[in-house]
C-alpha cells in the first residue's frame, strides 16, 4: 500500500486527545496532529477535520463556571470555546501555508435533501480549492432535551461527514488504541481487535461503558460512527492519536489500532442519504421470504411480506426495514403512508386498489428507492 491508498479522508479528534485528559488544550498534541495533517495535505490526500475541544476549551477560557447548569452550561461554555480552538487551528495550520474553514453543523442542517446537499457541496468545494474544512456540531443552537435535533457527540458527527462527502476512510483518533477484547484500562488481559469484517451484536457488545471524562464519546458512540460509515462503504479506523506519526503511517497503509471493513461499495449520494438515518419516520418489520427477496434478488418491497408497521409517516418518507429476527437490513423510501400500509400489509399487491380505493404503485418501496445494508 502506499500513501495514496486513501485519497478522502475525514479525521475525527477527541476531547480527550486533545486536552490530554487535563481541563485546558493540549498545544504540542494539536500542533503534532497538524504538522502530520499538512504533510498529507501536500501529498495530495483530500482531508476534512471533526474536530472536538470547544467546550474544552471554554472551561478553561471561562475559569469560573459556578452558577449555569445543564444544558446552558455547555452551550455557554461551546460559544466561548469555539473561537478560542479555532483560533489555535489556524495558528497551526498557518504554520503550513495552509487555510482552513469553520464549518459548523447540527443534525437539522443535514436532515432534509436539500441541507444534505447544500453541506455536502460547500464542503467539497472547500476541498477542490485545497482548504481544510474544520467540522464540529453547533452545540450553541442543537439542544440536549431534544436529542433528535442533535449528534450529541462528534463521533456520530465525523460518520455523517464521511457519508456526505463520500470518504475512502474515517480515522477516528483518541486516547485509547482501538476497539479491545474488554476495556484495557481495567483488564490487564484486553487483547486489541486488528480487524472487524462486520459489526455484530457480539462486537457492540464489547464497546461496554467505556467513556472518557471530558469528551461526550465514548467506545458504544464510535462503534455507531462505523457502523454508519461502513453502511456508506467506507473504511473506518480507530486509534490512538499519541502514536507517533499515526497518521501519516496510516495513511502509508500500517496497521494502526481496530479497522472496521465497508460491508458494501461505494453507493450513490442519494442512496447514502438514505442510509444516514437523519430523517427516518417509521419501521417496517419483513418476513423471512420478503428479507431473502431483498437481500438476494435485489427485490422490491411488496405489501405481502410485511409484518408489521411503526411509527407514522407520508408516502415519499423513509422508513427502515427490519427482519423478523429484529436486525436491521436496509431503508427506503415508501410509497405508502404509515395508516396505508397498515391496511395493505400481507395483502397480494392486486388487491391495494380494492382494499385503499387507489394505488400508488404494486411496491410499497420500490427497488431504485431501496438501500440495503
Amino acid at each position: 500500500m502506499n500513501n495514496m491508498h486513501y485519497k478522502r479522508i475525514v479525521i475525527k479528534l477527541g476531547s480527550n486527545l486533545l486536552t490530554g485528559g487535563s481541563q485546558s488544550l493540549d498545544i504540542a498534541m494539536m500542533s503534532s496532529l497538524v504538522s502530520q495533517i499538512a504533510e498529507l495535505h501536500k501529498q495530495g490526500l483530500e482531508i476534512i477535520l471533526v474536530t472536538s475541544g470547544a467546550i474544552a476549551a471554554g472551561k478553561y477560557k471561562l475559569k469560573q463556571t459556578d452558577g449555569i447548569k445543564g444544558v446552558p452550561y455547555r452551550q455557554v461554555l461551546a460559544a466561548i470555546g469555539q473561537s478560542r480552538l479555532m483560533n489555535v487551528y489556524e495558528q497551526l495550520f498557518d504554520r503550513h501555508n495552509i487555510i482552513i474553514a469553520q464549518a459548523l453543523l447540527t443534525k437539522a442542517d443535514l436532515s432534509n435533501r436539500t441541507g444534505y446537499l447544500n453541506a455536502r457541496n460547500t464542503l467539497l468545494n472547500l476541498i477542490e480549492l485545497k482548504v481544510i474544512g474544520i467540522i464540529n456540531e453547533n452545540d450553541v443552537v442543537a439542544i440536549d432535551e431534544l436529542q433528535e435535533a442533535r449528534f450529541g457527540d462528534n463521533d456520530n458527527l465525523s460518520a455523517m461527514v464521511a457519508n456526505l462527502i463520500d470518504a475512502d476512510l474515517l480515522l477516528i483518533l483518541t486516547d485509547i488504541g482501538g476497539l479491545y477484547t474488554a476495556d484495557p484500562r481495567r483488564n490487564p488481559d484486553a487483547t486489541l481487535i486488528k480487524q472487524v469484517d462486520k459489526i455484530t451484536p457480539e462486537i457492540e457488545s464489547l464497546a461496554g461503558d467505556a467513556g472518557s471524562h471530558v469528551g461526550t464519546g465514548g467506545m458504544i458512540t464510535k462503534i455507531e460512527a462505523a457502523k454508519l460509515a461502513t453502511s456508506s462503504g467506507i473504511t473506518v479506523i480507530i486509534a490512538d492519536g499519541r502514536e507517533k506519526d499515526v497518521l501519516t503511517r496510516i495513511a502509508a497503509g500500517e496497521e494502526i489500532g481496530t479497522r472496521f471493513l465497508p460491508v458494501q461499495k461505494h453507493i450513490d449520494s442519494r442512496k447514502r442519504w438514505l442510509v444516514s438515518g437523519l430523517c427516518v419516520k417509521g419501521k417496517l418489520t419483513i418476513d423471512e421470504g420478503a428479507a431473502t427477496a431483498l437481500k438476494q434478488r435485489n427485490s422490491s418491497l411488496l405489501a405481502a411480506g410485511i409484518l408489521a408497521s411503526q411509527g407514522k409517516y407520508q408516502r415519499g418518507d423513509i422508513v427502515n426495514i427490519f427482519d423478523a429476527a429484529g436486525d436491521r437490513i436496509g431503508c427506503g423510501i415508501t410509497n405508502y403512508s404509515s395508516a396505508e400500509v397498515e391496511t395493505i400489509m400481507g395483502a397480494h399487491s392486486k388487491q391495494i386498489a380494492d382494499l385503499l380505493g387507489h394505488d400508488s404503485g404494486a411496491e410499497v418501496i420500490h427497488r431504485n428507492n431501496l438501500v440495503i445494508l
